[in-house]
C-alpha cells in the first residue's frame, strides 16, 4: 500500500471580480489569501489601514469573487482515493472541479473535505466562488466593532491540499490524566482510521528521547493504547516551572508498510478551575490549579492581531505572545467575536507557558437555533475542538463572549432553574440551546479534562453582574457607570475578565496612518482622521471625562496629548491589578482569582484599550500592568476618614486620610522582608518621612499581605498637607530593593507639581540600561527613542528625590538618543 500523498494547491491562483462583466484575472498576492489584499497587491483599492479609506473598500463586501487555479495530479491507483481538504473558505463559496460542482460552503470557521476521485485528472482546474457575505449574513469582526473597522473579506483563508490515498489517519488525540500525587501521568492514546490499514504503532518521545511505543489493531476503525508514565516531566506556566512537551505520533501500518503518519506535542499537567465556598465572603471561588499549583490569572483578552489574516506570519504570533509572556502574564482569553486562532498561536502558548481560555465563536447575540444550524454548529465545534484539543495551554472553553448579558439587556426569557432543553428552542433566548446543550456535550465527548463554561461572564446562572460567582465583564469603568477608577477596590469579582480604558496609539502609529505623515493637516487629536481611528462609541467624551477628572493637560502638541492618555491607561489598569490582586489572600480567601484586561492588541492602527498597538509597540500601560504581575511586588492606597467632632454639626470634623500597605508574593516561597516607607513634600522636594515600617515580615507564598494602616506621614497637621505628600513603599530582602510603590494624592489634577531642574535619563557605559533621577518627585517620566529598535525593560516610571531607578534597555548604542517626557513638564 503507497502511504498518503499530500499535495498542497497554493500554485498558480488568479482571482477576479465575479460580478462584473469584463473583469479580468490577476495572479494572487500569497496563498493562503483574501480579496482585499490581492485588490490592495495590484493597486485597485488603496491601503484600507491608511486614513478614511476603509470607507472607500466597502463596495469589496458587497461584490462576488471567483479565484482559480490549475495544477496537475497524479494517477489515482486502483483501491484509492483523491480528496480536496479545505481548511478554511471565508465563507459562502460554490466549488467547482473541471467545471462539476463539489461543493459548497457557508462556514469559515469548519474545514471541509471533499472527494474527488471522479472528476480528478492528469490537468485539473479549480474554482471557487465567494458570494457576498454581507448579503447572506454576518461574519463575526470582519463586520466591524468598536476597535475595528468594517471590512468584510472573502477568500480562501487557510491551506488547501489534494490527497491521494488508501487508507490515513483521520485523527490523533491524547487523553492525559495526572494524578494528584503529581508522581504519575496516564496517557491514552487515541487514532481513528479510515481504509484498509489495520494497524497503527504509537510512539511517545520528549526532547527526541523514546518514552513508550506500542503497537495495536486498528481495524475496527479505531486505535488506542495507554501508556503510564512515572515522574512525569511536568508542563507548568511561565514562572512556575518549565513548559517541556511530548511528542505523541502514530503510524498507520499496512502489513509492514507505512500508509500514514500523524504527530503532535502535548503538555502533562493537571489543570483545574477552582469553584468552592470562601471564607468570609458569600458566594464561591473561580480560580484556576495548575500541578496544584493555584494561579492569580493576570492576562489579557486576546482579538485577531490584524484583519486580514492570512498575512499574519507565523514569527508574528509568536511575537505577540512573547510579549505577552515578558509583561508578567499568565493567560490569554481568545475572544468569542474573532476565530479560532492559528495553530501557531497555540504552539507559542504552548512553549512560552501562557495559559489560553477559549472562547467559541459567539459574541454580543442572541444567535437562532434552527435545526440546521445547530447543525452546523456542532460540526464547527467539534472541527476546531478536535483540531486545539491536544494544545496543553488550552485550560477552559467558555460558550460566548457576552450573549448572556444580551439576553438580560434585551429582557430575554432565562430561567436557569427550568432544564428541558428543548423547551429553550421555543422562547425567544434560543441561543441558549447552543450554550448549554450543543457545546457542553461536545466538550464533554471530545475533551472531557478541560472545564467547559456556558459563557463569558457567567456564574450559576445568577445575573452576570454578580461579582460572588463565576466571571464578570466590569464595565463600570469607561461603559456603565462610569466609575473612578480609583474606586476599583468596589468593583471586584471573583475572576474579572474584562476591564480597560482607552489609549492613543503610539505617535509612530498615528503619524503610519495619516495620509501624509507627519505633515498632514489632521495631525492634532481632535482630527476627523484621528477620531476616524477610534471606533468607540462615545469615546470623545469618556476620554476627555477620565482625563479632566484626573490630570491637567493639553490637546497641542499631539505628542504630549498621546502621553496624557497613554498615562491615564497606565494609572487606570495598574490600579485594577493592584487591588484585586489584593483580594488573593490565600487558601479559602481566593477573592479574585485573576483579571484579564481588555485587550492586549489591535486588528489595525487605532485609538483602543489595547496595551500594546497594532504594530507590536506597547503602550505606557504595558509596563505598569507588568511592574504590578511581578513576582513581587508592593501597593498602597490612600483611604480619607470623616469623624464628626459631634452629632449636631456638619462642619466641625476631623479629616484624615490613611495610607494601608500591602505586600503581594506571587513567587512559591515564603518570604521574609523588610517594608520600608518614606515620603516626599511634592513642592519642596524635602523628605518628611522614613521608617522602616515592619521588619522581618513575613510574606508567605503565592497571596497578598497586608504590613500596616497608618496616616499619612506629614510634618505638620495643617489642612490639606496630605495633598502635597508623595509616599514610596519599598521591599527589601537581605539588603536588596525587590519592589517598590509609588503613591501620589489624587487626583493628580490638583498636584502642585514641580519640574525637576535636574531630571537625568542616562544610558550607562555599556548602553545596556538608562539611569533616571530628579531632585523633586517627577510623575510618569516616559523615555522615547525614535529608533523601534531600541526596546525597554521598563517605562512610565516615578522618581523621588535622592534615588537612581535603572531601567534596562536593548538595542542601544553611543548613537542613541532617548527623550523623556514626564507629566507636568509643559
Amino acid at each position: 500500500m503507497a502511504p498518503r500523498l499530500v499535495i498542497p494547491v497554493d500554485k498558480n491562483w488568479e482571482f477576479r471580480q465575479a460580478d462584473k462583466e469584463g473583469a479580468q484575472f490577476l495572479p494572487v498576492s500569497q496563498f493562503p489569501t483574501n480579496v482585499h489584499l490581492d485588490l490592495q497587491h495590484h493597486g485597485l483599492i488603496p491601503d484600507p489601514f491608511v486614513g478614511k479609506n476603509e470607507l472607500a473598500v466597502q463596495w469589496v463586501g458587497e461584490a462576488q469573487w471567483t479565484y482559480r487555479t490549475t495544477f496537475a495530479s497524479p494517477a489515482v491507483p486502483a483501491g484509492a482515493k483523491a480528496v480536496l481538504a479545505f481548511d478554511g473558505l471565508d465563507t459562502f463559496a460554490t466549488v467547482l472541479l473541471n467545471g462539476t460542482t463539489v461543493l459548497k460552503t457557508d462556514n469559515m470557521f469548519t474545514p471541509e473535505r471533499v472527494d474527488v476521485t471522479s472528476v480528478l485528472k492528469e490537468e485539473n482546474e479549480l474554482v471557487i466562488t465567494f458570494d457576498s457575505a454581507f448579503l447572506r449574513g454576518a461574519t463575526q469582526y470582519h463586520w466591524g466593532w468598536d476597535w475595528g473597522p468594517t471590512l468584510l473579506t472573502c477568500g480562501p483563508w487557510r491551506p488547501i491540499h489534494l490527497e491521494i490515498y488508501e487508507s490515513r489517519l483521520t485523527d490523533l488525540y491524547a487523553e492525559t490524566i495526572v494524578d494528584k500525587s503529581l508522581i504519575r501521568a496516564n496517557v491514552t492514546v487515541t487514532a481513528t482510521v479510515e481504509g484498509k490499514a489495520d494497524k497503527v504503532r504509537f510512539d511517545v518521545s520528549l526532547d527526541g528521547q523514546p518514552v513508550a511505543s506500542e503497537t495495536t489493531d486498528g481495524s475496527s476503525g479505531t486505535a488506542a493504547v495507554s501508556f503510564l508514565i512515572d515522574n512525569p516531566a511536568l508542563w507548568y506556566p511561565i514562572r512556575y516551572g518549565k513548559q517541556p512537551l511530548y511528542t505523541i505520533r502514530a503510524t498507520l501500518l499496512s502489513g509492514e508498510e507505512e500508509a500514514d503518519t500523524m504527530s503532535k506535542r502535548i503538555g502533562l499537567r493537571r489543570a483545574e478551575l477552582i469553584q468552592r465556598p470562601l471564607e468570609e465572603q458569600p458566594g464561591t471561588s473561580f480560580f484556576f490549579e495548575v500541578n496544584n499549583v493555584p494561579i492569580f490569572c493576570g492576562g489579557s483578552d486576546w482579538i485577531p492581531a490584524d484583519n486580514f489574516i492570512p498575512r499574519i506570519s507565523r514569527e508574528r504570533y509568536y511575537d505577540w505572545v512573547k510579549l505577552v509572556a515578558d509583561g508578567n502574564q499568565f493567560m490569554i482569553r481568545v475572544w468569542g467575536g474573532g476565530i479560532y486562532e492559528e495553530q501557531a498561536f497555540y504552539d507559542a502558548c504552548d512553549e512560552l507557558g501562557i495559559l489560553v481560555w477559549q472562547d467559541f465563536m459567539f459574541g454580543c447575540g442572541n444567535y437562532p437555533a434552527w435545526p440546521a444550524l445547530l447543525q452546523s454548529i456542532d460540526r464547527e465545534a467539534r472541527e476546531n475542538v478536535k483540531r486545539l484539543r491536544h494544545h496543553p495551554s488550552i485550560v477552559i472553553w467558555a460558550g460566548n463572549n457576552e450573549d448572556y448579558q444580551y439576553q438580560e439587556s434585551e429582557g430575554l426569557t432565562y430561567d436557569y432553574a427550568n432544564k428541558d432543553a428543548e423547551s429553550w428552542l421555543k422562547t425567544d433566548f434560543p441561543a441558549r440551546y447552543i450554550y448549554e446543550k450543543v457545546l457542553p456535550e461536545v466538550c464533554a465527548e471530545l475533551t472531557p479534562n478541560t472545564f467547559y463554561h456556558p459563557g463569558s461572564p457567567w456564574g450559576a446562572g445568577r445575573n452576570t453582574h454578580d461579582a460572588t460567582v463565576g466571571d464578570i465583564h466590569q464595565w463600570n469603568v469607561w461603559h456603565g457607570t462610569q466609575e473612578k477608577w480609583q474606586n476599583f477596590d468596589k468593583l471586584v469579582g471573583r475572576f474579572v475578565s474584562e476591564f480597560g480604558m482607552q489609549a492613543f496609539p503610539s505617535v509612530k502609529t498615528i503619524d503610519a496612518y495619516l495620509p501624509l505623515g507627519k505633515d498632514d493637516p489632521d495631525r492634532y487629536p481632535q482630527s476627523s482622521t484621528v477620531d476616524f481611528h477610534n471606533k468607540a462609541e462615545g469615546h470623545e467624551r469618556r476620554i476627555a471625562l477620565y482625563l479632566a477628572e484626573n490630570l491637567r493637560y493639553a490637546p497641542d502638541p499631539l505628542e504630549h496629548f498621546v502621553y496624557s492618555t497613554q498615562l491615564m491607561q497606565a494609572e487606570c489598569l495598574a490600579s485594577a491589578y493592584r487591588l484585586w490582586k489584593r483580594e488573593w489572600r490565600g487558601p479559602g480567601r481566593e477573592y479574585c482569582g485573576g483579571a484579564l484586561v481588555w485587550q492586549i492588541n489591535d486588528c489595525w492602527p487605532v485609538t483602543s484599550w489595547s496595551i500594546a498597538d497594532y504594530y507590536l509597540r506597547p503602550k505606557l500601560a504595558y509596563f505598569t500592568v507588568k511592574r504590578e504581575m511581578a513576582p513581587v511586588s508592593i501597593g498602597i492606597t490612600r483611604r480619607t476618614h470623616w469623624h464628626p467632632r459631634d452629632k449636631y454639626t456638619r462642619v466641625n470634623v476631623d479629616v484624615k486620610t490613611q495610607i494601608e500597605v500591602w505586600g503581594s508574593n506571587l513567587t512559591l516561597e515564603d518570604l521574609t522582608v523588610d517594608c520600608v516607607l518614606k515620603a516626599w513634600d511634592v513642592e519642596t522636594g524635602e523628605e518628611t518621612f522614613s521608617q522602616t515600617l515592619a521588619a522581618g515580615k513575613l510574606l508567605p507564598e503565592n497571596r497578598s499581605t497586608e504590613i500596616a494602616a497608618l496616616d499619612v506621614p506629614v510634618r505638620k497637621r495643617n489642612a490639606g498637607e496630605e495633598s502635597r505628600i508623595v509616599v514610596a513603599a519599598y521591599l527589601v530582602q537581605e539588603g536588596r530593593q525587590i519592589a517598590r510603590y509609588v503613591n501620589w494624592p489624587e487626583p493628580l489634577k490638583y498636584v502642585h507639581l514641580q519640574k525637576p531642574k535636574a531630571l537625568k535619563a542616562q544610558l550607562t557605559a555599556d548602553h545596556t540600561a538608562v539611569e533616571i533621577s530628579g531632585e523633586v518627585p517627577v510623575k510618569g517620566v516616559a523615555l522615547e527613542c525614535e529608533d523601534d529598535g531600541v526596546k525597554f525593560d521598563d517605562n512610565l516610571v516615578d522618581i523621588v528625590p535622592g534615588e537612581v531607578v535603572t531601567i534596562g534597555v536593548s538595542g542601544a548604542n553611543a548613537e542613541t538618543r532617548i527623550e523623556t517626557r514626564y507629566l507636568g513638564m509643559l
